[in-house]
C-alpha cells in the first residue's frame, strides 16, 4: 500500500515500531557550492558581495564556490551517531555531493564504511533553471562510469538522452532517485513558473523519478508544496537532511529495513516514514545563520587544511587556475570583509544559543 507518514519527534513519535533510520542528502567537503546566490539573496549577503567584487580586479561570483567543512567520515559519523544515540536506532547514512561521488567511494574504503552507498545530487538543467536529483546507490564496481555517462548526458541536456539515462539508472532495483526540494525556486525565475517546471519534469521523467524530497535546510510551507506535489503525482515523501554545516540533518526517515538496499525497495514500492527532528522547530533564518556560523568560523582541524573560510572559498582565474581567497587576498583578506563575516558569525553564534534553548525547552 502507498502510504507517506510525518512523524514529529516533539510528539512523542512511535520509533520503537521502527529498527532503522536513514540519514539521506548531506554534504561534505567535496561539494562545490555556488556562490552565485549573492547576486539574488539581499542583506548581508548583498555587502559582502560588494565586498568581495571590489577587490583590485573585480570577481565574478559566478566563477566562484565554497566547500562545506566536513570530511567524509566526519560528515557519515555525525549522521550515524545521531540516529544511535539520539534515536537508539541502527544507522544508514547515504551521503550526496554536487555532483561528485568522491566521498562515498572514499569511505568504502574503510572496514567500517563498506556498506556506504555511492550517492550524490546531480544538478539537471531544465529550460530556464535546473533541478537536483539525489541518486542514492550506485553500483559501486561500476560507479565511476556510470557517473561520467551522468556528467556527459547533463553537459548536452538532451531529452532522449536524459531519458535514457534516468531509465537505465532505474533498472538496477537498489538505485533511488529523488526529486530534491522540488519546489525550491533556487534560480529566482518566479514560484508559479518553478512550480509548473517541476510539475512537467515529473511528468515527462516520472516513471524513473521514485520519490519527491522534504528539506530539513527549507521553510515549511515549501515542504507542504512538495507534500501536495508528491499526492498530485502518486509519489511518496522520504526525507533529505541537506547539511552543509557541522550539525546533523534535520530530518531522517525510519524503517525497518536492515540494508540500504531493502530500504529502497521499500521507498520504491511506495511506503514511507519521515520524522522531523526537534530542530527543525527553530525558526528557518535562525537555522540558516547557524550553518553560516559552522561555515564561517575557524576549523582548526580541517582534514586538508583548510582552517580559515577563506581558504575554503575558490576562485577560477583568468588564466584557468583555481586559487582560493587566502592567495588572491595575499593571506589578508581586507579589513571591511573580515568585520562583515565576524558580524555574520556572531549573529549566527547567539541564534545557535537561542536554538539550543529552544531544544532544551523541547
Amino acid at each position: 500500500m502507498k502510504q507517506t507518514r510525518i512523524h514529529v519527534e516533539w510528539s512523542k513519535p512511535p520509533l520503537r515500531q521502527f529498527r532503522t533510520g536513514v540519514s539521506l542528502h548531506g554534504h561534505t567537503l567535496y561539494s562545490h557550492e555556488t556562490l552565485a546566490f549573492m547576486y539574488r539573496w539581499r542583506g548581508p549577503a548583498v555587502v559582502l558581495r560588494r565586498l568581495l567584487e571590489g577587490r583590485g580586479a573585480a570577481l565574478d561570483l559566478r566563477r566562484a564556490w565554497w566547500t562545506p567543512p566536513c570530511a567524509p567520515y566526519h560528515a557519515w559519523r555525525l549522521e550515524k551517531n545521531q540516529i544511535e544515540q539520539r534515536l537508539q536506532l541502527n544507522a544508514l547514512v547515504s551521503l550526496t555531493d554536487h555532483d561528485s561521488i568522491e566521498a562515498p567511494l572514499a569511505l568504502r574504503a574503510l572496514t567500517s564504511c563498506r556498506n556506504v552507498p555511492v550517492s550524490f545530487e546531480w544538478t539537471v538543467p531544465y529550460g530556464p533553471t535546473f533541478f537536483h536529483l539525489g541518486v542514492h546507490n550506485l553500483p559501486a564496481g561500476r560507479a565511476r562510469r556510470v557517473f561520467a555517462e551522468l556528467e556527459r548526458v547533463t553537459t548536452g541536456c538532451r531529452h532522449s538522452d536524459l531519458m535514457a539515462i534516468l531509465r537505465s539508472l532505474t533498472e538496477r532495483r537498489e538505485t533511488l532517485v529523488v526529486f530534491n526540494h522540488p519546489c525550491w525556486d533556487e534560480q529566482e525565475i518566479g514560484a508559479e513558473r518553478h512550480s509548473a517546471l517541476s510539475a512537467d519534469f515529473i511528468r515527462t521523467y516520472g516513471e524513473s523519478i521514485h520519490a519527491l524530497e522534504v528539506n530539513g535546510l527549507r521553510p515549511w510551507a515549501e515542504n507542504c508544496a512538495a507534500l501536495q506535489m508528491a499526492s498530485a503525482f502518486g509519489k511518496p515523501v522520504i526525507s533529505g537532511g541537506d547539511r552543509h554545516s557541522l550539525q546533523p540533518n534535520a530530518m531522517v526517515d525510519l524503517t525497518n529495513a536492515s540494508t540500504f538496499e531493502e530500504y529502497v525497495d521499500q521507498v520504491r514500492s511506495g511506503s514511507s516514514d519521515v520524522l522531523v527532528l526537534n530542530p527543525y522547530r527553530a525558526p528557518f533564518r535562525m537555522r540558516i545563520l547557524e550553518n553560516l556560523q559552522d561555515v564561517l568560523q575557524e576549523h582548526e582541524e580541517h582534514a586538508r587544511g583548510w582552517r580559515l573560510w577563506s581558504d575554503r572559498v575558490f576562485y577560477r582565474c583568468d588564466d584557468g587556475l583555481v586559487r582560493s581567497l587566502t592567495e588572491l587576498y595575499d593571506q589578508q583578506a581586507p579589513s571591511a570583509i573580515r568585520v562583515v563575516v565576524n558580524g555574520i558569525a556572531l549573529i549566527g553564534g547567539t541564534y545557535r544559543f537561542m536554538l539550543r534553548k529552544t531544544a532544551f525547552a523541547c
